[in-house]
């Protein structure tokens, strides 16, 4: 029997009034809007080739586009709230004049910054560190009523390296969901949207557990966001860097479909795209035949 028959997992989320259904899984295209971003390939300071980059995603199939102004990467630099907003706002403003179609998602864990982004036009906010570094991140996604995904990490960019320590670390991740959407739900927030944080304070065995056990977390009945995009755990087991990490990125993307994944956070939009197209016709002869993939 298939495990949806006993979990039955939130499948849409309202971006401006727009129903997205996330029963076929989405693809998520990475813009960096910074000078340092872990993968050189997705650093689009310059407004211009942002609006580029997002124009050749949406063309690829991505149905969100992520825009983050703040490097993440371990030992990133720590800049301002100011230099954020202002990285952050001339590109969301010049996409949404561009792509008025387009849904944007905010990578912050500031809630300034979040809010400024949304009067600007964007739709959804994906914080990292799931409100632990902005005691008002809540309040504002409650009262901006928008789609929040809600992402484990521990301490800081600067920081989480040295604090990927766990005695379980699927426990861990999964009561720290439980607690941090719970909070959520009794403030009114609707749409919230689980990401692991795969590689963030977690070594890469710590990731490829998670990955492992990713469908339990259907036990939330919450969509679930892999990000895995040309990261450590992928070059770090193979060989080689970022760079060549695109075919190991295919595998694992591919992976976190059949376990459930709901949404694609990736570099490259199109091999994603093919990913979940291939899943889905799979996924639709075994319904079709009566012998459904678990």
């Amino acid at each position: 029997m298939a495990k949806d028959t006993f979990f039955q997992k939130k499948a849409t989320i309202n971006a401006r009034g727009t129903l997205i259904d996330l029963n076929t899984p989405r693809v998520m295209g990475i813009i960096n809007l910074t000078p340092d971003s872990f993968f050189s390939d997705s650093r689009k300071p310059v407004v211009e080739d942002a609006v580029a980059q997002a124009g050749r995603m949406l063309a690829d199939g991505a149905t969100f586009l992520d825009l983050g102004a703040y490097s993440s990467r371990p030992g990133a630099e720590d800049i301002s709230v100011q230099e954020e907003i202002d990285r952050l706002l001339t590109a969301v403003e010049a996409i949404v004049a561009t792509y008025p179609e387009a849904v944007l998602s905010i990578d912050t864990f500031r809630s300034p910054v979040a809010e400024a982004a949304i009067k600007a036009g964007a739709h959804i906010i994906n914080d990292i560190a799931g409100g632990q570094l902005d005691e008002a991140m809540f309040d504002t996604v409650a009262r901006l009523q928008v789609p929040y995904i809600l992402m484990h990490m521990k301490g800081t960019p600067q920081t989480m390296t040295k604090l990927a320590q766990y005695e379980d670390v699927f426990g861990e991740v999964f009561d720290y969901f439980v607690q941090r959407y719970e909070q959520l739900r009794q403030m009114g927030v609707h749409d919230v949207i689980l990401d692991p944080g795969f590689g963030f304070a977690k070594t890469a065995e710590h990731s490829y557990t998670l990955m492992s056990r990713l469908q339990d977390f259907d036990m939330l009945q919450l969509p679930i966001l892999a990000g895995i995009s040309r990261k450590r755990m992928i070059y770090g087991l193979l060989g080689g860097t970022a760079q060549d990490a695109l075919n190991g990125t295919s595998v694992l993307n591919t992976i976190a479909l059949t376990k459930g994944a709901n949404i694609l956070r990736v570099h490259d939009v199109k091999e994603a795209v093919e990913a979940v197209k291939i899943w889905h016709q799979i996924t639709n002869i075994g319904n079709h035949t009566g012998n459904r993939i678990p």
